[in-house]
């Protein structure tokens, strides 16, 4: 793979074309709004499942103002936005779905515990799903099957992760010791497994944002696909400040809906995400690779960072919301998940994903009027982008006769993305399909596609469809 696409055509002056011209796209977008009117993806038989608001408590830096708190005050923030700006009745809902990845064992079903804090009843069940970058991905089409199955009318699902507190674990050898410890029962029996403790019992397991079958890294894995696909530094760079001059842009611009201010108690109110800082290429190239040292392209600057942060996303079908007197955003349609290498093409979720979620709903790139990507490092996104252009990676590897082509980027992250606004891994999700929703209204579009990788190999792809206004 690395020597066969490595021919394939690249440039960073590419990577400076679209930088330019999806700034200037983006503000011709805005200023000259036309609506579309193309064929609606309902299916005769099937319940329309609509999106009826969705919310996000600001995304900030590990380590910044919710680093006292745990997961699950940041997941009762957003329900208790979600319940604000919608003043659904907490009796309403049906069933709780929450997304997240790196779990804090004494709230291991966040769902719940955010449930409950936030005020709903202790008879509304709530479940929590973990898959890697996509688990709020996972959270949502899990509301839609139970709502498309006919077990609930109404779901509220969302994602959370705090990366300021992590898990740290005493050693194997530790653990095992304590345990048994715990189960012996005379002094004599205690005295001896304390005296077979040895210093390197005491050294902790840290985590690591790794792959278990792999032992790699993400940004290992980040940094090898962008050099299988030749993208520069410069190129990485240069997406990067995109996508952070974009994020800018749209925050100063109040286009940014989904935030809603979070009280830290004891502390501020946070009305905004605090990791979004346009540079310059030049400032961006003084930085080291944060990974492969020396010769990486995958740094700080351009990679997603460790965020704090939580979503909700409310689902109704559609009759139960226009009976509440609801205007919902959005339907949501046709999506699916896929799963691939977990080694060389981990973080290719979205080229594989695309092509089948629009078959699915018999679309083409042509008739999406807004991408919405995550962005876990810019080398990823552009990998993606390149392999979705090139009919010899659909041939060689996806079995299909052609290409279904690059997304394009006046298109594409009009908002910022990951690399800007923040990743909590399983928050991400949501944010990516209410962003899409709002920029179809803003915009004037019909249809979006929301698109993420994840570890372990896998990706999601989703459609979503304006509502009628």
């Amino acid at each position: 793979l690395t020597h066969a696409v490595r021919n394939l055509p690249a440039s960073s002056a590419w990577a400076a074309r679209v930088f330019a011209r999806s700034l200037s796209c983006s503000s011709q977008l805005q200023a000259a709004v036309q609506p579309k009117s193309k064929k609606t993806l309902a299916k005769s038989g099937v319940k329309n499942i609509v999106v009826v608001e969705g919310v996000r408590i600001p995304f900030l830096q590990s380590g910044t103002s919710y680093a006292d708190l745990m997961p699950h005050d940041l997941a009762r923030a957003a329900l208790q936005g979600l319940l604000n700006r919608t003043s659904v009745p907490r009796d309403v809902v049906d069933y709780i779905v929450y997304g997240t990845v790196i779990q804090e064992v004494k709230t291991s079903n966040v769902a719940r515990e955010a449930a409950l804090g936030a005020g709903f009843s202790d008879k509304t069940p709530a479940h929590t799903v973990t898959m890697a970058c996509i688990s709020s991905n996972q959270a949502m089409t899990t509301g839609v099957g139970m709502i498309a199955a006919g077990q609930c009318d109404v779901v509220v699902a969302g994602g959370v992760e705090l990366m300021s507190d992590v898990p740290i674990r005493h050693s194997r050898k530790m653990r095992k010791t304590m345990l048994t410890l715990n189960r012996a029962k005379t002094l004599g029996q205690k005295l001896s497994l304390i005296s077979k403790i040895r210093p390197d019992y005491f050294a902790p397991e840290l985590p690591a944002v790794a792959e278990f079958s792999t032992s790699e890294t993400m940004g290992h894995s980040a940094d090898r696909l962008a050099a299988a696909f030749a993208i520069s530094r410069l190129e990485q760079d240069e997406y990067a400040l995109r996508s952070h001059t974009l994020a800018k842009k749209a925050q100063d611009g109040g286009l940014l809906l989904d935030v809603v201010p979070f009280k830290v108690p004891g502390r501020e109110t946070v009305t905004k995400d605090n990791g979004i800082r346009p540079s310059s290429v030049e400032q961006m190239g003084k930085l080291k690779p944060a990974f492969v040292k020396p010769y990486g392209t995958v740094t700080a600057a351009n990679s997603s960072f460790l965020t704090d942060g939580a979503s909700a996303i409310l689902l109704m079908s559609e009759e139960k919301a226009l009976a509440m007197g609801y205007k919902p955003k959005a339907y949501l349609r046709d999506f699916v998940y896929v799963s691939q290498d977990p080694k060389d093409q981990l973080l290719l979720g979205p080229t594989y994903a695309t092509p089948k979620v629009l078959e699915k709903a018999g679309l083409t790139m042509a008739d999406i009027d807004v991408f919405e990507f995550h962005e876990a490092f810019a080398g990823q996104i552009l990998a993606n982008l390149k392999a979705m252009d090139s009919d010899w990676f659909a041939q060689n590897y996806m079995g299909r006769k052609s290409k279904v082509g690059a997304p394009p980027l006046e298109k594409f992250n009009n908002w910022g993305g990951s690399l800007s606004l923040g990743h909590p891994f399983g928050a991400t999700g949501c944010r990516l399909v209410i962003t899409a929703a709002h920029r179809l209204k803003k915009e004037g579009g019909q249809y979006g596609l929301v698109a993420a990788c994840a570890a372990g190999g896998q990706g999601h792809a989703m459609i979503v469809e304006l509502y009628p206004q």
